[in-house]
């Protein structure tokens, strides 16, 4: 018997080796993830597939996380979904803008292991869900 799914995430990185292994411990903890390599196609899969959070990388192909990010907050039908920026990028400028535009919680690659993001995650969508069940007026 397959246990049920926490929830979705989709993971918008371009570099294969990240995605490998965060794929490898949110699937772990009970996650269904999708991924997109650029951020157009993370973009399309957002609209699309309509994941619970995004994972999203900031220096993309095609279109940056920060575009991605904005048109997430522009748009009527998922402003709400749960961002976590997880870049190189780790100046202030670069966070305060990524949290202008609305990212939920940003962290520096390097600075913090999978096993950090997993905690972050899981706060994020408890949250959320607490939110939906809270009867939202």
């Amino acid at each position: 018997m397959e246990r049920a799914k926490k929830g979705t995430i989709l993971i918008v990185e371009d570099e294969p080796v990240f995605r490998l292994i965060f794929r490898g411990v949110f699937e772990q903890d009970g996650y269904e993830v999708l991924e997109a390599v650029d951020g157009e196609a993370g973009w399309e899969a957002v609209r699309g597939k309509k994941p619970d959070l995004v994972l999203l990388d900031l220096i993309l192909p095609k279109i940056s996380g920060y575009e991605v990010l904005e048109r997430i907050r522009k748009d009527e039908s998922v402003r709400q979904l749960p961002v976590v920026v997880y870049s190189i990028m780790g100046a202030e400028k670069d966070i305060q803008k990524a949290k202008d535009l609305g990212a939920n919680f940003y962290l520096v690659k390097g600075s913090n292991s999978p096993k950090d993001i997993l905690l972050e995650v899981n706060s994020l969508f408890e949250k959320s869900k607490k939110r939906k069940t809270s009867g939202r007026s």
